[in-house]
């Protein structure tokens, strides 16, 4: 144990930085110390805006600074490995946004720099740090729902600004690589296993990227699954999980605030479990601490990282063939 508090360094103004400002003032080992931007101006006006103490007019600065213990990177996702890869030769920790990187050989890089270098690196999927997550996954392994024998899922947002990254596909956009990442990872988490075989489709839109995208999948066990994304349909999400013993749903996977309900249905009699929990991104910023200050693993590995991303990528490839894929 030590009494040091990290000091962590936003590498971009992004619109999901917000998420950590309170966690990280609120938390007794973490400080939000610094921002950076393309722009000293831009850097200037958010740190004055959120009260940041330092504001650095590139990411090579705010890199460099030798104040600045950690890194959250929450650029767009083609950006995600290039820039953790020089935050982690710059000695920094880094906590990346999900999706982690757009190709195995990328999360293999990241990974091989942090081995390197001997700093945490982390996927910021937050929903998994949750009490509810880690609740249903206790529910999972203890039995209640039997044998798992199906999994369903959906994830779906409209973004409606032209100029969204998101929306670029040469930026990694696209609703399976932005939400449909969440469903995936719930249910290889759930399972703790990895699917043998993928089948996916999409709708692509204007700009390339898909609109819509449906997966079915098949995990050790013969246990199937399917999940939906889109980002064109209004704001839909939920998680089921089926045993041969029981059902449980799960209405708000992804974003659990700090009340949330699940529904276990047995014996044809439906419970609700009530959990409580902390803000939703306090558990990724504690993480980040328990790995760096502790020497604790973090919750998500790296091998868990590069899995989702093989998966994602399999699906892709599913997609355009118009064939099941093997992985």
């Amino acid at each position: 144990m030590t009494d040091k508090v990290l000091n962590w360094g936003f590498i971009c103004t992004a619109d999901i930085n917000k998420a950590l400002i309170q966690p990280l003032k609120e938390s007794k080992r973490n400080r939000l110390l610094a921002v950076a931007s393309r722009t000293q101006a831009a850097a200037d006006d958010y740190a004055r805006k959120w009260r940041i103490p330092k504001a650095y007019g590139s990411y090579e600065a705010l890199l460099a600074s030798p104040d600045v213990d950690v890194i959250y990177n929450a650029l767009p996702n083609h950006l995600h490995a290039e820039w953790t890869i020089k935050a982690l030769k710059a000695g920094k920790h880094v906590l990346c946004e999900k999706p982690f990187a757009m190709t195995t050989t990328e999360v293999d890089a990241m990974a091989a720099a942090a081995l390197e270098t001997g700093r945490v690196l982390a996927e910021a999927f937050m929903y998994r740090h949750h009490p509810q997550t880690l609740k249903v996954k206790e529910m999972v392994d203890d039995g209640l729902l039997g044998k798992i024998k199906t999994l369903r899922g959906a994830f779906t947002i409209q973004f409606k600004r032209e100029d969204n990254y998101r929306l670029r596909p040469e930026m990694g956009g696209g609703a399976l690589w932005d939400v449909g990442c969440y469903p995936l990872s719930y249910m290889r988490a759930m399972l703790g296993a990895e699917p043998l075989e993928v089948f996916g489709w999409q709708v692509k839109g204007a700009s390339g990227i898909d609109d819509i995208f449906a997966a079915q999948m098949r995990f050790p066990g013969d246990i199937l699954a399917q999940f939906d994304c889109s980002f064109i349909i209004p704001f839909h999400a939920f998680m089921e999980l089926v045993g041969d013993e029981g059902t449980l749903i799960v209405p708000m996977p992804f974003a659990p605030k700090m009340r949330e309900s699940l529904f276990l249905t047995r014996e044809g009699k439906t419970e609700k479990i009530s959990v409580k929990g902390p803000g939703l991104y306090e558990g990724e910023v504690e993480d980040m601490a328990n790995a760096i200050l502790d020497g604790k693993p973090p919750r998500i590995s790296l091998a868990d990282s590069r899995a989702n991303v093989k998966a994602i990528l399999a699906l892709f490839e599913s997609a355009k063939s118009g064939k099941p894929v093997t992985l």
